[in-house]
C-alpha cells in the first residue's frame, strides 16, 4: 500500500492540478487513530474562522494574508484563553510576549510573510479601533507571525498592506478552509517543494468529551519529506546535503492550534508544545534559520 501511494504522489507531482483539487485523505491515505472533523480543518472547531488575501501579480509578487479568528465576536472583548510555544526563535511573531504573560489572545490572529508583519499589526490595530465597543481602547495587542517568502515573492516589495489585512479579516468565515497557495502560504515552500497553507482537526469520542483540535499551518521549512511514514523526499531526491549542500533547508513554519476543549492558558501551552511533534513526523527538523512557532487557543 505504502508503495502504491508513493507512485500516486509522484502522478500528483507531476501534474500539480490535480494536487490542488484533491486532498491526502482522497487518495485512501489516513494518519492518525482519531476521526477527523467534518471539514478536517480547523474550522471544524465551532466558531473559529479563517479569511485569506491572496496577491498574485506579474512573475514576481507571490505573497498574501492568511487571519485566523477564534470566534466572530469583538475578541478584544471577548478575549480567549492563549499560548505560544517557541520551538526555534528565528522569527518574529509580534504579540508573543503578552500572550505568554497573561495567557489570553485578543486580537485576529494574522499570519503572512517576514517584512510584512508591519502591516499586519497595523491592519489588526485598526480594526480593533473602529470596532463598536472599542471607542475607548487604547492599546492592542496584535498576533502577527510570519514566514519568509522571499525565495518566490519580491519581498523587498512589501506589497502587503494594512488593508489587505483588514480585508482578510472581514472576509473570514466558517466553513471549508482554502489550502496550499493561497493567503500566507501563495509564496512558501516546503521540503524542496511548493509550500502553502494547510489544515487539519481530529474529534475524540464522546466518552472522552467529543472535543476538536484543528491545526492551521503556514509550510516553509526544510527536511526529508516523510508521509505517513514512507520516506518520499528521499525516494524522489528532493532533500537537503545533496550536492554538496547547497538544497536550501531553511525556512519556518507557524502552526495555529484551536480546540474547544475547557483548558486553561498553561495547558495551551502544553498543547502547543505537542503540536511541533507533529513537524518532526513529516520530517522537519527545525534547522537554524527556521523560526517554528506555535500557537495556541
Amino acid at each position: 500500500m505504502r508503495t502504491g501511494f508513493l507512485i500516486l504522489f509522484i502522478a500528483t507531482m507531476t501534474f500539480p492540478s490535480h494536487a490542488q483539487t484533491k486532498r491526502l485523505r482522497d487518495y485512501g491515505i489516513r494518519i492518525g487513530i482519531l476521526p477527523t472533523g467534518a471539514l478536517n480543518a480547523v474550522t471544524d472547531v465551532p466558531g473559529v474562522r479563517v479569511g485569506q488575501v491572496t496577491l498574485m501579480e506579474g512573475d514576481s509578487i507571490r505573497t498574501g494574508v492568511t487571519a485566523i479568528l477564534p470566534h466572530g465576536g469583538n475578541i478584544f472583548q471577548q478575549k480567549v484563553p492563549g499560548a505560544v510555544f517557541v520551538a526555534n526563535g528565528f522569527g518574529k511573531l509580534a504579540g508573543s510576549t503578552q500572550v505568554q504573560e497573561l495567557g489570553a489572545i485578543e486580537s485576529p490572529i494574522i499570519l503572512t510573510n517576514t517584512l510584512s508583519v508591519a502591516a499586519g499589526i497595523e491592519g489588526v490595530v485598526q480594526y480593533t479601533l473602529l470596532q463598536s465597543g472599542n471607542e475607548n481602547v487604547r492599546s492592542v495587542n496584535a498576533l502577527v507571525g510570519e514566514t519568509n517568502d522571499g525565495g518566490l515573492n519580491d519581498i523587498r516589495g512589501r506589497h502587503v498592506q494594512p488593508g489587505h489585512v483588514i480585508q482578510a479579516i472581514l472576509q473570514a468565515q466558517e466553513g471549508p478552509v482554502k489550502e496550499g497557495v493561497v493567503g500566507a502560504g501563495t509564496g512558501t515552500r516546503c521540503f524542496g517543494f511548493k509550500g502553502g497553507i494547510g489544515t487539519a482537526s481530529r474529534k475524540l469520542p464522546a466518552s472522552m468529551g467529543g472535543f476538536t483540535v484543528g491545526v492551521l499551518v503556514q509550510t516553509n521549512f526544510g527536511g526529508v519529506l516523510q508521509i505517513d511514514g514512507v520516506q518520499v523526499g528521499q525516494a524522489l531526491g528532493q532533500y537537503p546535503y545533496r550536492e554538496q549542500l547547497d538544497t536550501a533547508s531553511d525556512g519556518s513554519c507557524m502552526i495555529v492550534v484551536a480546540t474547544d476543549a475547557p483548558i486553561d492558558a498553561r495547558n495551551l501551552e502544553r498543547l502547543a508544545k505537542r503540536a511541533f511533534l507533529g513537524l518532526g513526523k513529516t520530517g522537519g527538523y527545525a534547522s537554524n534559520g527556521s523560526g517554528d512557532y506555535v500557537i495556541a487557543f
